[in-house]
């Protein structure tokens, strides 16, 4: 199935389009529409899972065509052991949201084609290999994602929407500058033209000495280049201190535009800076980790810790704490090890699953009491006992318990880091405390101790609500027990792309 990414990331646009043309009062229609348009990327996935060989760390599935020959556009997707990981979340949660969004009344056709569009867009930028192509999916996710929060969001939806747009834009433009100078300064051996090719960017010798040696602002030019492309993936992120628009977005947005914010969209900064900053300039990489990933990882750990913990609203206190579990992809990538590297990456996918599941839950409790302050309950557990069985596993999973599969990655990355940056692990390591004292707390104040009268009758989590989480919680604790599942496929490429930056060390 040569063109297997292609359906993957096009199906959705085609779906959106039928969504469209379906009657305005078949909102049930619409919504099977999209249950239907999104299982068939996850069924994709999952042959892609089986079929991924693990033993190498080349691109696989690749398929390549021209899009505009004149100036060497190429239409090119392929996947490695960095992208299938993030390709499978993508599927799986896409998925689950559908069901997540099963209460949006308001304009339904239009929520679920934006919704189908976001999708490929995500599913676009974690394929493509030509940067143009790559930057195309990453504006084309920028636009739905904005009318998501803004029509269906909450009170301040206008504010928090906008701020995401304008942020994501600065790191849009300044990644376009990036791409013009690659695009300049990179020649296709085989056609002798320039080219966005990944691939032809990642060769060195394709470089022109004004990329290699330049000097620009008083600076190497490809140093100018990486802190660029830097900054507009860490506003993705997000890394201290681009980090404002998240806690506003997250607080605003419905419940399943939280879930796709935390569990994807934050994770196509880190691969990004992967894909791009590691892989097409290794040497400024090497040059640059300790400060712009290995300090800021450590930052984003502690303060976004300390900020949740200040949090009287449970769903800002799960934002916050998407901070700080960031910082640890950050501070993995920077530790050049083969423990951190796999340890950042696999920590990006177990994120992805255990927030998702925080956002779903503090979605359920939401739409009964209609408010999120986490002094206004206590003593669910007595009379939600399923819904708490489940706040218990993405809790202890948050908070990084062992036998949970959070705790694997974290350790990895702590065990790789160590080798690097003992100094600044410590303090990683110490912040550890910090993640489990605001889960913990939030765990007592709202499911724990006297009953507030006020929810003594308030219902059980339902059979829908429960088909979005028990997928998650098998997969938190299955990956708890059993990493080597993820672990395989990312392996191979994570090492050799490890090797290329090494060398410079």
């Amino acid at each position: 199935m040569d063109n297997i990414l292609t359906l993957m990331t096009f199906i959705p646009i085609f779906g959106a389009a039928l969504i469209l043309c379906l009657p305005r009062d078949r909102d049930n229609l619409v919504r099977w529409v999209a249950v239907g348009v999104t299982a068939v990327p996850l069924v994709l996935a999952c042959w892609l899972f089986f079929n991924f060989d693990r033993s190498t760390a080349g691109f696989q599935f690749l398929q390549r065509g021209q899009w505009i020959p004149s100036f060497n556009i190429q239409y090119i997707v392929g996947v490695d052991g960095v992208s299938i990981t993030m390709v499978l979340l993508t599927a799986f949660l896409s998925f689950l949201c559908i069901f997540a969004s099963w209460g949006i009344t308001k304009a339904v056709k239009a929520y679920f084609a934006l919704f189908l569009l976001l999708d490929a867009g995500m599913m676009g930028v974690f394929v493509s290999l030509d940067f143009f192509l790559f930057f195309v999916f990453w504006e084309v996710m920028l636009l739905p994602m904005y009318f998501l929060i803004g029509i269906w969001g909450g009170p301040r939806k206008e504010y928090a929407a906008i701020k995401f747009f304008l942020y994501t834009l600065l790191g849009s433009a300044l990644m376009l500058i990036s791409i013009l100078a690659l695009y300049f300064n990179t020649t296709d051996p085989a056609t002798g033209q320039h080219t966005f090719d990944m691939m032809v960017m990642m060769d060195q010798a394709n470089h022109s000495e004004w990329l290699r040696n330049g000097i620009i602002f008083g600076q190497s030019v490809p140093l100018v280049i990486w802190m660029a492309l830097f900054i507009g993936f860490a506003i993705k992120i997000p890394a201290f201190p681009f980090h404002t628009w998240l806690p506003d977005a997250h607080v605003e947005a419905p419940t399943a535009i939280s879930v796709i914010l935390a569990g994807v969209l934050l994770k196509m900064g880190t691969y990004g800076i992967l894909r791009i900053n590691f892989a097409i300039l290794p040497e400024a990489t090497a040059t640059l980790a300790f400060w712009c990933l290995a300090a800021v990882g450590v930052v984003n750990i502690v303060y976004g810790a300390l900020c949740a913990m200040a949090q009287s609203d449970l769903k800002k206190l799960v934002a916050y704490s998407s901070v700080s579990h960031m910082g640890y992809v950050m501070l993995g990538m920077a530790s050049f090890t083969q423990q951190g590297i796999n340890g950042a990456v696999l920590q990006m996918f177990n994120h992805g699953t255990v927030t998702a599941m925080l956002f779903l839950l503090v979605g359920v409790i939401y739409d009964r009491a209609h408010h999120r302050n986490i002094d206004g309950f206590g003593g669910l557990a007595s009379v939600m006992p399923v819904y708490t069985g489940f706040v218990a596993v993405a809790f202890f999973a948050a908070l990084g318990l062992p036998g949970l599969s959070a705790f694997i990655s974290e350790a990895l990355v702590l065990l790789g880091s160590w080798q690097a940056n003992p100094r600044l692990t410590m303090v990683a390591a110490l912040a550890v405390i910090l993640s489990a004292g605001y889960m913990l707390w939030a765990l007592q104040r709202i499911w724990l101790g006297k009953l507030n009268e006020k929810y003594a009758n308030i219902e059980e989590v339902n059979r829908r609500e429960i088909f979005t989480l028990a997928p998650l919680a098998a997969l938190v604790v299955y990956l708890g027990i059993y990493p080597t599942a993820v672990l395989d496929l990312m392996g191979a490429s994570l090492n050799s792309l490890n090797g290329v930056v090494s060398k410079f060390l």
